[in-house]
């Protein structure tokens, strides 16, 4: 190898590997299609060494991601191949005739002008009952009687909210539904997966405390029902928490926790990479894959492009919010399983319910760049290809 097929070598390793490369479909190992390229060019040197036309393999690749990848679709709402009579799909649908102009006009005067009040109007009257129904059973001692009437007052405002959302929910295999004392994990697509999960069985919650309206709810909440909340300084302590929530789950008595491993938001075409946390804590997993009908209204936040407010204007302006709720049976770590495959076995199991893909993928690449170590591994499968 001479000093130019060195730089170049030497170029590729540190350029070849960036971002959108790195974000690569599985169509084939590297060196299997580095190999492909080689023989398709016969004055290349053979064997092991450095060629010129590997740049070809890397440049196919970033072009490929540059286009599309298998991350970043996967954090911008999912496109309909016709439209649904709401201005996310193409804001140019509407313009077609002056027909579907027409009854474009009518369905906006529908949705804010009769739908959104209603539904603001359920929103307040299920937020209030929630804050003033948890205060007041939250006064009597610790009973049968106070269990039974916290979890009825939940149940009554998650319904009540719902029906703000005008939201149609189908639930299946009700028997695998989480038991106490167990951890219930589902994929993320919005916020309100709380309430549509809530509509048919109580949770406790696991968050950071909050201030403003939301810290009133929490408040309120934790007097009637043990929800788990951390403090901002807690949440970073990886041992505090795994030992409050080991704390919960050996009590039998106490409702399921609810957690959402992704850690963000995907636009539920996909389940991303499950943070090893949750089932590291032991105790019996109970898997639920929730799938959106985006026909009616997208379910999805993108927290990057709409704050809470916002995207809430756009649930109470949807047409509706249709989904599936599949409760899939208990898992438990099997022997000498670490948590990451226990993760990832559980990770399957929902995408393959809910039709979903299932990605390897972190989903924290929504707000941080490709860490060091994937675009390594990268680099040093190619370098084993040239040294071996």
């Amino acid at each position: 190898m001479n000093f130019t097929q060195l730089h170049t070598a030497h170029f590729l390793l540190e350029s070849g590997a960036q971002d959108t490369n790195e974000i690569m479909k599985d169509d084939g190992s590297m060196e299997e299609k580095i190999r492909q390229l080689r023989r398709s060019h016969p004055d290349n040197l053979a064997g092991g060494d450095f060629t010129l036309c590997d740049a070809f393999y890397f440049c196919k690749k970033g072009i490929e991601n540059i286009v599309e990848d298998q991350v970043t679709q996967r954090f911008t709402s999912e496109e309909l191949a016709s439209w649904n009579l709401l201005t996310r799909t193409n804001n140019n649908f509407r313009y077609i005739s002056v027909r579907l102009t027409i009854i474009w006009g009518l369905g906006v005067f529908i949705r804010y002008c009769i739908l959104l009040p209603l539904r603001i109007t359920l929103a307040v009257i299920g937020l209030s009952w929630l804050v003033i129904g948890t205060t007041l059973v939250g006064l009597l001692p610790s009973s049968n009687v106070k269990n039974w009437l916290s979890d009825l007052v939940h149940i009554t405002c998650y319904r009540i909210c719902a029906r703000a959302l005008s939201a149609t929910i189908r639930y299946h295999n009700k028997e695998n539904r989480p038991k106490k004392g167990g951890i219930c994990v589902a994929n993320h697509t919005s916020p309100i997966d709380i309430v549509i999960l809530a509509n048919d069985g109580c949770y406790a919650m696991v968050g950071q405390v909050h201030g403003g309206l939301m810290g009133v709810i929490q408040r309120s909440m934790v007097r009637s029902c043990p929800h788990v909340w951390f403090e901002r300084a807690e949440m970073k302590d990886r041992h505090a928490v795994a030992k409050r929530l080991k704390e919960h789950i050996a009590d039998k008595t106490k409702l399921p926790i609810l957690i959402f491993p992704e850690g963000t938001c995907i636009n539920n075409t996909s389940v991303m990479m499950f943070k090893k946390g949750s089932f590291e804590i032991g105790g019996t997993i109970y898997p639920v894959a929730i799938k959106y009908d985006p026909q009616f209204g997208d379910a999805f936040w993108n927290s990057a492009k709409y704050n809470m407010v916002s995207y809430i204007l756009r649930m109470m302006t949807s047409w509706a919010i249709v989904c599936n709720v599949w409760y899939l049976a208990p898992m438990t770590r099997q022997d000498g399983e670490d948590a990451v495959h226990f993760a990832n076995r559980v990770k399957s199991a929902i995408a393959q319910q809910g039709g979903l893909v299932d990605l390897s993928w972190d989903g924290g690449l929504k707000r941080e760049r490709v860490k060091e170590s994937f675009k390594e591994e990268q680099q040093k499968m190619y370098s084993s290809m040239i040294v071996g």
